[in-house]
């Protein structure tokens, strides 16, 4: 924005008889499919659960405006919830691989977001973190939302505060590092990553809430399980992934 011919900041308040030039953001493109490389762990009629690479964003944003799972899992008939993220359901950080639930129509996405409501999408992840946990198994209870100081971010120090229930479970101690598997009861922003650095226990090469490890490339957060009472039929479906490769070997080379 340009006021009398200059730049504008944002914050700046006008008097009245200036010239204001504004240029309005372009328009946005209808999703195209495109192959992104998704391995689909399971699919049915209704919902597809797919297995998401390190690297690649859920869905459009400024910056990302192809190459998302979204567009990707429009090629599987992806379908239900806002026009701008069909059939997403619930969502993994972009350098954190894993299994997502898609929904396939309007009324499968709809009995979806209520699973996730209800807390009744269980989620397993497996973390590797600096330090020893002072316990063989946790729970962290503690409110996050954005960051009062640093919007980009999630914190415990934060003037709108949601419920946040993360349980953990020691799977390996290597050396001053530990392997963890984490549980979720509820689904906040970045809340694993905020929950375990909170109690000292950083995720390996988590860049914003702890150290990078540039032999790794991003933080070691795997979304390895998945299960659920399947919407419309009621039976329960679990679904599981390996660590993919580059975490796989990581961890070989720690022991």
């Amino acid at each position: 924005m340009r006021v009398d011919g200059e730049q504008g900041l944002k914050s700046r308040r006008l008097a009245g008889g200036e010239e204001v030039e504004f240029e309005p953001p372009p328009e946005a493109q209808p999703l195209e499919p495109e192959e992104v490389g998704l391995r689909v762990a399971y699919e049915d009629e209704h919902l597809l659960v797919v297995d998401k690479p390190a690297g690649v964003v859920v869905h459009p944003s400024p910056g990302h405006a192809s190459g998302t799972l979204v567009h990707g899992v429009l090629t599987h008939g992806a379908a239900g919830g806002e026009e701008e993220r069909p059939g997403i359901v619930h969502r993994l950080d972009r350098d954190t691989s894993g299994l997502l639930v898609v929904a396939r129509s309007e009324e499968a996405h709809g009995r979806l977001k209520q699973l996730v409501r209800e807390h009744a999408l269980a989620r397993t992840y497996i973390a590797l973190v600096r330090g020893r946990p002072r316990s063989r198994r946790g729970r962290i209870e503690a409110p996050i939302g954005r960051d009062r100081r640093d919007p980009t971010r999630q914190s415990l120090n934060t003037e709108n505060p949601r419920d946040a229930v993360t349980h953990f479970e020691l799977v390996e101690l290597i050396g001053q590092q530990a392997l963890l598997r984490v549980d979720l009861e509820t689904g906040r922003t970045h809340q694993i990553r905020v929950h375990l650095a909170s109690i000292a226990l950083p995720v390996v090469g988590d860049a914003v809430y702890g150290v990078p490890e540039p032999s790794l490339g991003r933080q070691f957060l795997h979304a390895t399980r998945l299960g659920f009472d399947h919407p419309f039929t009621g039976e329960r479906v679990e679904v599981e992934s390996p660590l993919p490769v580059d975490l796989a070997r990581y961890l070989e080379a720690l022991r």
